[in-house]
């Protein structure tokens, strides 16, 4: 499920393991032998054994783009407002991000099956790059039209579409199959560690020096991503039988996707679900932050604050394994609607702060328990093409929802509309734990056996003495 954030909107979801891991080794004492003797070097810091190379790479591109993806929401969202529009206009610049999403998602799904999918993601990352620097730029000289921030956010749409499904099931192909539900956790934690910084850092530059700034730091992350994730060097992973055409591909990853009560019911849930909250961060959020909070820099806080409370969701996820994945993960839907309810009621900065903080420490609970039910339900040589289906039916009512939140502010007021898109989340989540499935689907001892891909490295090896598939 992909929840609706400010970041990449979440893909790093997986199941954790039940410990925490030793991230550093404390230095050793130099050893001084007599007069000719140096003292013996520090080791440094060291990683896992089973964080490979490529685990390295895919983190860091991940932790790099993250950083500058996160202040994106309320860069786009100032950035409207600096050049004179409306929160109309604010919901139609983030509806014209999300409808090319939707219409591509399927096209980028089926390719995620069948071509590199690291490949894939880099010519995303390129597409995003690219999208992001003329929007800078059109910001910065002070020359933007609500059009043309509509239209470069819907190239970034574009490019998200073919990002998502390929990206999904990556941490898998990096590591041995018995290290994944560690290599899940540590991935996703420091991608929630990179939205704390960004969102923090964004306030603080569009306060300084106004939004252009931070788009255009945006660009540079996609950019860079884009170099590390081209050194990745995976090898093949099971793809669809050829003969049957993308149409074949995707007949065959909805009846996946439809045969499985627990996935659909929760993928309808969310596509109301994330329609409000987009609406929310995007548009009633900025809004009421403007009005009520002091502009974006406690607002830049705020969201901060929602994923320093993911990366508290982690760590909490290290130590509680629930039984029932599903039911724990709903249930933790409803923390959600706090912030609006907040929201609504103008409370100060430091309470809406707080609350956000908790709602990220739910959701994230959430996105594991959801991640760890995709991979250990679905086969991987589908993976993809049923991840597709999931964020077309996350993302679907996105740009309406976006779309009419100004309106709806209009006609009934920002606390009321707020109140509203409570009402539905809390309806929804609950009519959701009335399906068995969802309430009954638990975990197994350990994750779907994942084919592990021949790394095809250049003569001589990789030259880190990991593992092959690392």
């Amino acid at each position: 499920m992909l929840p609706a954030s400010n970041n990449e909107w979440g893909l790093c979801e997986g199941p954790s393991p039940a410990r925490k891991v030793a991230w550093h080794s404390h230095p050793h004492t130099a050893i001084v032998h007599p007069v000719t003797s140096r003292p013996a070097p520090s080791p440094g810091p060291r990683l896992p054994a089973w964080a490979g190379r490529n685990f390295q790479l895919l983190t860091a591109s991940a932790l790099i783009s993250g950083l500058g993806n996160s202040g994106v929401t309320i860069a786009s969202a100032f950035a409207v407002l600096q050049a004179g529009g409306s929160g109309t206009d604010i919901g139609l610049v983030a509806a014209a991000r999300t409808l090319p999403l939707v219409v591509f998602l399927l096209i980028g799904g089926a390719l995620a099956d069948r071509l590199p999918r690291h490949r894939v993601m880099v010519g995303a990352n390129l597409l995003n790059a690219a999208s992001q620097a003329a929007f800078a730029a059109l910001v910065l000289s002070g020359s933007a039209a609500v059009w043309q921030m509509a239209a470069l956010s819907a190239v970034g749409g574009t490019a998200q579409a073919f990002f998502y499904p390929a990206n999904e099931g990556m941490v898998m192909a990096t590591v041995e199959r018995e290290h994944a539900g560690r290599a899940f956790t540590v991935y996703r934690m420091g991608v929630n560690g990179a939205n704390i910084g960004g969102a923090g850092l964004a306030g603080g530059l569009i306060a300084a020096f106004g939004p252009g700034w931070v788009l255009a730091l945006d660009a540079a992350s996609f950019a860079l991503a884009a170099l590390l994730r081209a050194f990745l060097r995976i090898g093949d992973l099971p793809r669809p039988e050829r003969g049957g055409g993308l149409l074949r591909d995707l007949r065959d990853g909805w009846r996946e996707f439809a045969s499985r009560r627990w996935l659909w019911t929760i993928v309808v849930q969310f596509s109301v679900v994330n329609a409000v909250t987009a609406a929310s961060l995007a548009v009633y959020g900025p809004l009421v932050a403007d009005a009520h909070l002091g502009g974006a820099g406690p607002w830049g806080i705020a969201l901060a604050a929602s994923g320093l409370g993911t990366v508290a969701g982690g760590f909490l996820m290290l130590r509680w394994r629930p039984r029932r994945i599903l039911l724990a993960g709903t249930l933790c839907i409803f923390p959600q609607v706090v912030p609006l309810v907040a929201l609504a009621a103008a409370a100060p900065a430091w309470l809406v702060i707080a609350v956000m903080l908790a709602e990220g420490v739910a959701m994230e609970v959430f996105g594991v328990t959801w991640m760890l039910a995709l991979h250990q339900e679905i086969p991987e040589d589908k993976l993809s093409r049923v991840v597709a289906y999931d964020i077309l039916g996350s993302v679907s009512l996105v740009p309406l929802g976006t779309a009419l939140a100004g309106p709806a502010a209009d006609a009934f007021g920002v606390s009321y509309a707020l109140l509203g898109c409570a009402g539905l989340t809390v309806l929804l989540t609950g009519a959701v734990l009335f399906v068995p499935e969802v309430r009954g689907l638990t975990r197994t001892k350990a994750p779907r056996a994942v084919p592990q891909p021949t790394l095809n490295a250049p003569s001589g090896g990789s030259g880190d003495g990991t593992a092959a598939v690392s």
